[in-house]
Protein backbone atom coordinates (compact mmCIF):
# COMPACT_ATOMS: atom_id res chain seq x y z
CA UNK A 1 0.00 0.00 0.00
CA UNK A 2 2.67 2.24 0.78
CA UNK A 3 4.55 2.18 -2.75
CA UNK A 4 0.91 2.32 -4.26
CA UNK A 5 0.70 5.51 -2.38
CA UNK A 6 4.11 6.68 -2.74
CA UNK A 7 3.92 5.81 -6.96
CA UNK A 8 0.78 7.78 -7.13
CA UNK A 9 2.29 11.00 -5.35
CA UNK A 10 4.96 10.68 -7.67
CA UNK A 11 2.76 10.90 -10.43
CA UNK A 12 0.82 13.81 -9.29
CA UNK A 13 3.99 15.53 -8.45
CA UNK A 14 5.33 15.46 -12.19
CA UNK A 15 1.89 16.13 -13.26
CA UNK A 16 1.30 19.16 -11.55
CA UNK A 17 4.96 20.40 -12.15
CA UNK A 18 4.25 19.76 -16.37
CA UNK A 19 1.39 21.70 -15.60
CA UNK A 20 2.73 24.63 -14.34
CA UNK A 21 5.38 24.49 -17.22
CA UNK A 22 2.61 24.29 -19.39
CA UNK A 23 0.67 28.02 -18.07
CA UNK A 24 2.34 29.77 -20.13
CA UNK A 25 5.55 31.05 -18.07
CA UNK A 26 8.59 31.70 -20.13
CA UNK A 27 8.49 33.64 -23.38
CA UNK A 28 7.38 32.11 -26.95
CA UNK A 29 7.22 33.50 -30.62
CA UNK A 30 4.56 36.43 -30.79
CA UNK A 31 5.27 37.56 -27.16
CA UNK A 32 5.50 41.23 -26.21
CA UNK A 33 7.14 42.59 -23.35
CA UNK A 34 8.18 45.63 -21.56
CA UNK A 35 10.90 46.16 -18.86
CA UNK A 36 13.34 48.72 -17.40
CA UNK A 37 15.59 49.70 -14.72
CA UNK A 38 15.68 52.89 -12.56
CA UNK A 39 18.31 53.99 -9.96
CA UNK A 40 18.98 56.86 -7.43
CA UNK A 41 21.58 57.85 -6.02
CA UNK A 42 22.87 60.31 -2.99
CA UNK A 43 25.98 61.35 -1.10
CA UNK A 44 27.32 64.20 0.78
CA UNK A 45 30.57 64.85 2.92
CA UNK A 46 30.86 68.13 4.08
CA UNK A 47 29.76 70.90 1.75
CA UNK A 48 29.97 67.95 -0.99
CA UNK A 49 27.25 66.70 -2.88
CA UNK A 50 26.39 64.79 -5.61
CA UNK A 51 23.07 62.87 -6.68
CA UNK A 52 22.40 61.08 -9.98
CA UNK A 53 18.92 59.46 -10.99
CA UNK A 54 18.02 57.01 -14.26
CA UNK A 55 15.26 55.24 -15.41
CA UNK A 56 15.53 52.92 -18.73
CA UNK A 57 12.58 51.31 -19.98
CA UNK A 58 12.41 49.11 -23.15
CA UNK A 59 10.16 47.13 -24.53
CA UNK A 60 10.71 43.93 -27.37
CA UNK A 61 9.36 41.00 -29.22
CA UNK A 62 9.92 37.74 -30.14
CA UNK A 63 10.46 37.03 -33.59
CA UNK A 64 11.06 33.46 -33.14
CA UNK A 65 11.25 30.81 -30.45
CA UNK A 66 14.71 32.00 -29.20
CA UNK A 67 15.01 35.67 -30.73
CA UNK A 68 13.53 39.00 -29.63
CA UNK A 69 14.30 42.44 -30.70
CA UNK A 70 13.31 45.38 -29.44
CA UNK A 71 13.98 49.38 -28.36
CA UNK A 72 14.84 51.24 -25.34
CA UNK A 73 15.19 54.86 -24.22
CA UNK A 74 17.24 55.80 -20.95
CA UNK A 75 17.40 58.81 -19.50
CA UNK A 76 20.11 60.04 -16.49
CA UNK A 77 20.23 62.93 -14.76
CA UNK A 78 23.78 63.75 -12.05
CA UNK A 79 23.91 66.92 -9.69
CA UNK A 80 27.40 68.23 -7.89
CA UNK A 81 27.97 70.43 -5.90
CA UNK A 82 31.29 70.83 -5.02
CA UNK A 83 32.05 73.67 -2.72
CA UNK A 84 30.68 76.86 -4.74
CA UNK A 85 30.83 74.70 -7.81
CA UNK A 86 27.42 73.21 -9.30
CA UNK A 87 27.59 70.72 -12.11
CA UNK A 88 24.99 69.30 -13.93
CA UNK A 89 25.15 66.31 -16.57
CA UNK A 90 22.00 65.55 -18.23
CA UNK A 91 22.20 62.35 -20.72
CA UNK A 92 19.80 61.11 -22.95
CA UNK A 93 19.73 57.13 -24.86
CA UNK A 94 18.04 55.86 -27.53
CA UNK A 95 18.69 52.44 -28.41
CA UNK A 96 17.70 49.31 -30.20
CA UNK A 97 18.48 45.58 -29.21
CA UNK A 98 18.22 41.44 -30.09
CA UNK A 99 18.43 38.92 -27.70
CA UNK A 100 19.06 35.49 -27.52
CA UNK A 101 17.48 33.46 -25.30
CA UNK A 102 18.67 29.67 -24.86
CA UNK A 103 15.90 28.39 -22.62
CA UNK A 104 13.24 30.41 -23.45
CA UNK A 105 9.75 28.48 -22.73
CA UNK A 106 11.03 27.73 -19.22
CA UNK A 107 10.27 29.72 -15.99
CA UNK A 108 14.30 30.22 -15.68
CA UNK A 109 15.73 31.78 -19.03
CA UNK A 110 19.59 32.43 -20.07
CA UNK A 111 19.92 35.03 -22.82
CA UNK A 112 22.75 37.17 -24.76
CA UNK A 113 22.15 40.75 -26.01
CA UNK A 114 23.54 42.67 -28.50
CA UNK A 115 22.49 46.51 -28.09
CA UNK A 116 23.45 49.73 -30.01
CA UNK A 117 22.92 53.28 -28.51
CA UNK A 118 22.97 56.51 -29.72
CA UNK A 119 23.68 58.94 -26.73
CA UNK A 120 23.30 63.01 -25.99
CA UNK A 121 25.35 64.24 -22.83
CA UNK A 122 24.18 67.69 -21.71
CA UNK A 123 27.10 69.31 -19.19
CA UNK A 124 26.70 73.00 -17.47
CA UNK A 125 28.88 74.02 -14.82
CA UNK A 126 27.51 77.54 -14.51
CA UNK A 127 29.57 78.67 -16.85
CA UNK A 128 30.43 76.72 -19.67
CA UNK A 129 27.28 74.83 -21.28
CA UNK A 130 28.76 71.53 -23.51
CA UNK A 131 26.93 69.17 -25.69
CA UNK A 132 28.26 65.85 -26.54
CA UNK A 133 27.15 62.90 -29.30
CA UNK A 134 28.03 59.30 -29.47
CA UNK A 135 27.08 56.05 -30.20
CA UNK A 136 27.73 52.64 -28.21
CA UNK A 137 27.92 49.01 -29.48
CA UNK A 138 28.00 46.01 -26.43
CA UNK A 139 27.48 42.88 -25.84
CA UNK A 140 25.73 41.44 -22.10
CA UNK A 141 24.62 38.28 -20.41
CA UNK A 142 21.74 38.07 -18.47
CA UNK A 143 18.66 35.90 -17.06
CA UNK A 144 15.20 36.35 -16.23
CA UNK A 145 13.03 34.45 -13.67
CA UNK A 146 9.34 34.13 -13.97
CA UNK A 147 7.63 35.19 -10.93
CA UNK A 148 4.48 34.27 -12.62
CA UNK A 149 2.70 34.01 -16.02
CA UNK A 150 3.16 37.45 -16.85
CA UNK A 151 5.88 38.94 -14.57
CA UNK A 152 9.89 38.12 -14.32
CA UNK A 153 12.90 39.52 -12.72
CA UNK A 154 15.61 40.40 -15.11
CA UNK A 155 19.22 40.34 -14.52
CA UNK A 156 22.14 41.63 -16.63
CA UNK A 157 25.94 41.92 -15.79
CA UNK A 158 28.91 42.86 -17.13
CA UNK A 159 29.62 43.67 -20.62
CA UNK A 160 31.85 43.79 -24.21
CA UNK A 161 31.72 47.24 -25.43
CA UNK A 162 32.73 50.19 -27.61
CA UNK A 163 31.41 53.46 -27.30
CA UNK A 164 32.73 57.29 -28.61
CA UNK A 165 31.68 60.56 -27.75
CA UNK A 166 32.13 63.41 -30.20
CA UNK A 167 32.16 66.76 -28.14
CA UNK A 168 31.22 69.96 -29.95
CA UNK A 169 34.48 71.36 -28.81
CA UNK A 170 37.83 68.97 -28.62
CA UNK A 171 38.73 66.01 -29.34
CA UNK A 172 36.55 62.49 -29.96
CA UNK A 173 37.25 59.77 -26.69
CA UNK A 174 36.76 56.30 -27.96
CA UNK A 175 36.57 53.64 -25.08
CA UNK A 176 36.68 50.26 -25.60
CA UNK A 177 35.20 47.99 -22.11
CA UNK A 178 35.59 44.19 -21.33
CA UNK A 179 34.63 42.85 -17.45
CA UNK A 180 32.03 40.25 -16.13
CA UNK A 181 32.15 41.22 -12.23
CA UNK A 182 29.71 41.81 -10.48
CA UNK A 183 30.25 45.46 -10.19
CA UNK A 184 28.01 45.96 -13.47
CA UNK A 185 24.85 44.80 -12.38
CA UNK A 186 21.22 46.07 -13.70
CA UNK A 187 18.19 44.74 -12.16
CA UNK A 188 14.92 45.07 -13.85
CA UNK A 189 11.14 44.27 -13.67
CA UNK A 190 9.12 42.42 -16.91
CA UNK A 191 5.95 41.99 -17.76
CA UNK A 192 4.71 39.68 -20.96
CA UNK A 193 2.05 40.48 -22.89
Amino acid sequence: MKKLMLTTMTILCFTYANAQDETGQGFTKGDYFISGSFGFNSSSTGDNKSSSFTISPRVGYFVSENIAIGARVGYQTFSQEFGAIETDVNTLTIGGFGRYYFTPTSKFSIFGELGVDYQSINSDNGTTDTTTNGFGLGVRPGISYFLSTDFALEMTWGVLSYATANPEEGESTDNFSIGLDLDNINLGLVYKF
